[in-house]
């Protein structure tokens, strides 16, 4: 039994969200791709089933043991370690849960639902990404993998049974929502796209279906632009010569995994020098940030960050009620039947100790007769072993099914009375 006087491990969830904390904590918390095993084995290390999901939007800790209480301000201890601010000052930016509110949490992330765009389809992948990752690292176990497995699982059912999937909410998307509404039509617009990964050529499609006369790729490998370039007929710029590519673009959107900031403000004063007389939009879409927030205070450039591209998903939820209550329903019908699941496992120790006491009684009954038994033969004597153990097997079998069951209901008023009545010792399970 954990020190936290339960059987059953429990789940935490601790992290934070473009809900509760703004894009520049959310820069320091980050957790790129190639750094989440080794945050993962440094949970795992003390005693937790452990896993990170870390996104634009969010950085959360999902952890599993016996002890909530511990789990909880190991994960607190990490972020605070991670983000180099005093303990005290990030907790009140933290979002932390717990058991079925735990699970209900990430199966609303998987589908979309707590997204700063709601809909958008990345996440399911970046939940994937999580898991696998942690999964692969081996610090993973029952309830982590029954969790994340379940999640995937109702993401995949959301997109598939409701139009949440269709929602027009993509972060690309929505940037080119925003730049229209910032700089008017697109039409005969020249877009800099900075970065080549999927965002990239997603904002390339959004940016020319809104009518961007033509679309140009910068990317540290030269190769991936010329690639992305071509597919939409556009051209490609080497990384050195952004700052004379920005002299002619409308609009830069830029999305790449640098660790550093990639476009000072000088760079860009610079090249407002030389531009005509019309403002130069930049949307900075990266997690940690790709553009100098200093860009901001130019005259003749206009700076967005990720945390404003949110209300431009807020009219296509308007129209979508209907599948956005089924969507919340397929979400809480999972998250119920894993807090079920989590209920069940305590009675695991009680159901281990009671058939570990009718094994007990069983061995000790042969042993007593074994005096008489010595005229068996060997296969005799197997299937005397084989009968008493299925009669034990046929006895428990129904009371260990109607007491998962009361547990995974929340009544432990059964596991109890089997405690009692057996005088079972939990702690030798």
């Amino acid at each position: 039994m954990g020190s936290n006087g339960r059987h059953s491990p429990a789940l935490v969830q601790v992290g934070v969200s473009h809900r509760s904390a703004a894009l520049d904590v959310r820069e320091r918390l980050h957790v790129p791709p190639n750094e989440l095993a080794a945050v993962a084995r440094q949970l795992a290390d003390e005693g937790f089933e452990a896993a990170v999901l870390s996104t634009c939007n969010r950085t959360e800790l999902y952890l599993a043991g016996h002890d909530a209480a511990l789990a909880a301000a190991v994960a607190r201890g990490a972020l605070a370690r991670r983000s180099g601010l005093a303990e005290a000052d990030l907790e009140s930016l933290l979002e932390e849960r717990r058991d079925a509110e735990a699970a209900h949490h990430l199966f609303r992330v998987t589908a979309g639902l707590e997204s700063l765009l709601p809909g958008e389809a990345q996440i399911i992948g970046q939940v994937r990404e999580a898991y696998e990752v942690a999964s692969g690292a081996g610090t993973t176990g029952p309830v982590l993998n029954r969790l994340f497995e379940h999640a995937l699982h109702c993401g995949k059912q959301v997109r598939t049974d409701t139009g949440v999937g269709t929602l027009p909410a993509a972060i690309p998307a929505a940037a080119a929502a925003l730049a229209e509404r910032t700089i008017g039509k697109l039409d005969g617009k020249r877009i800099l796209v900075i970065g080549a990964g999927k965002m990239g050529e997603l904002a390339a499609t959004s940016f020319l279906a809104r009518g961007a006369e033509r679309v140009f790729v910068a990317n540290h490998r030269l190769e991936r632009a010329e690639q992305l370039a071509a597919r939409f007929g556009g051209e490609a710029v080497p990384f050195e010569r952004i700052g004379e590519q920005l002299a002619r673009a409308d609009v830069v959107l830029s999305s790449t995994r640098c660790p550093e900031t990639i476009l000072h403000a000088d760079e860009v004063e610079q090249a407002l020098a030389g531009r005509e007389d019309h403002p130069l939009l930049l949307v900075d879409i990266a997690v940690p940030r790709d553009l100098d927030p200093a860009i901001a205070d130019l005259d003749g450039a206009i700076l967005y960050d990720l945390d404003a591209l949110g209300p431009e998903a807020g009219d296509a939820l308007a129209h979508r009620d209907e599948q956005w209550e089924a969507a919340e329903r397929i979400a809480a019908s999972g998250a119920g039947e894993l807090a079920a699941w989590l209920r069940s496992l305590e009675v695991v120790p009680v159901v281990t100790a009671l058939r570990r006491r009718a094994d007990e009684i069983r061995e000790a009954e042969l042993e007593r007769v074994a005096p008489r038994l010595r005229t068996l033969s060997d296969e005799e004597r197997r299937e005397v072993e084989a009968l008493t153990a299925q009669i034990v097997n046929k006895l428990l079998h129904e009371p260990t099914v109607r007491v998962k069951e009361a547990a995974s209901q929340g009544a432990e008023e059964y596991a109890a009375a089997l405690r009692e009545l057996f005088a079972l010792d939990e702690e030798r399970a």
